[in-house]
């Protein structure tokens, strides 16, 4: 007997929005891609790319889901200004929406932290942002040990996988992140800083935590960042410790790195590829809830 799936949708054919199709046709058990929609369905590569996999498409945007029966999760890969117009329309269509963008509607998520079946019932999740994904785990994962004073991330991505999304959003990336750096990572003040490097050939992401915290506790911090490094890597195989914490009497310094899983978006794209597996791992257990009666 086939296992039943819960039917899904992306608004946005751009590469997080054609990346999110691959990951989804390919692996999902549980979600059954019924739509990619835009505003329009020639001359797009998502589109044309969706079309081709058999996929339905349209022109309509947002308005394309909301009278769906057959479509219950949402992910909105456009941007941030997109996602603030299209999130109270989602809502009232009864939708569950996981939002791409650094619009921050709905709370912030990060499935190694707060996954917890009530955060769900919000119906409308934030995925923060790239570097948000990356580094806030860190930020708790030392927060839980001692208390983070002030925490400040540096994202680092190729400018080769910086599209015209993200590009859009810079401004809405580092109030985002810094905010989630504080309410989901522990810090009492944060601050984000995006670098896009155009080095050739493109680097893989590299994201980089400074800490002011109040208690140097060596094993305790170690242990822990192990922990959370394990439990992003269950959704994120290529989240990896470059720098281990390293603390110089007046801050703690910790780098990680993301490789990107080659579904479509090549490796070094770790910034775009750490974003859809998150919320790839969000709509799974959403649509588990859903299959389950308690969503």
């Amino acid at each position: 007997m086939a296992l039943e799936k819960i039917g899904a949708a992306i608004i946005g054919p751009g590469n997080i929005g054609i990346d999110l199709v691959y990951k989804i046709i390919n692996r999902s058990p549980v979600l059954d891609l019924k739509l990619m929609s835009g505003v329009k369905t020639s001359g797009s590569k998502g589109m044309d790319m969706a079309s081709r996999l058999g996929i339905e498409t349209s022109s309509e945007s947002v308005n394309a889901v909301l009278d769906r029966d057959d479509i219950s999760i949402v992910f909105d890969a456009t941007t941030a200004a997109g996602h603030a117009m299209h999130a109270p329309l989602l809502a009232k269509a009864g939708k569950f929406a996981i939002d791409l963008t650094p619009a921050a509607v709905g709370p912030y998520c990060v499935p190694a932290i707060s996954l917890a079946d009530d955060h769900l019932k919000a119906r409308n999740v934030n995925l923060i942002t790239c570097g948000g994904q990356a580094t806030i785990p860190m930020v708790k994962a030392v927060s839980r040990i001692t208390p983070v004073r002030y925490g400040e991330i540096v994202a680092t991505i190729a400018s080769d996988g910086a599209g015209p999304g993200t590009r859009q959003s810079i401004d809405e990336f580092t109030r985002t992140t810094a905010k989630g750096v504080v309410e989901v990572g522990g810090a009492e003040k944060g601050k984000a800083i995006i670098l896009l490097n155009p080095a050739t050939p493109p680097m893989i992401m590299n994201n980089t935590i400074y800490l002011d915290i109040e208690n140097y506790k060596e094993r305790e911090i170690l242990d822990s960042v192990d922990d959370m490094v394990r439990a992003v890597q269950e959704y994120v195989p290529g989240y990896r410790l470059k720098i281990p914490p390293n603390y110089d009497g007046e801050r703690l310094v910790i780098m990680v790195e993301v490789e990107g899983s080659g579904d479509y978006l090549p490796t070094y794209a770790g910034n775009l590829d750490i974003e859809t597996c998150a919320a790839v791992a969000v709509a799974e257990k959403v649509a588990g809830m859903m299959l389950s009666g308690t969503l």
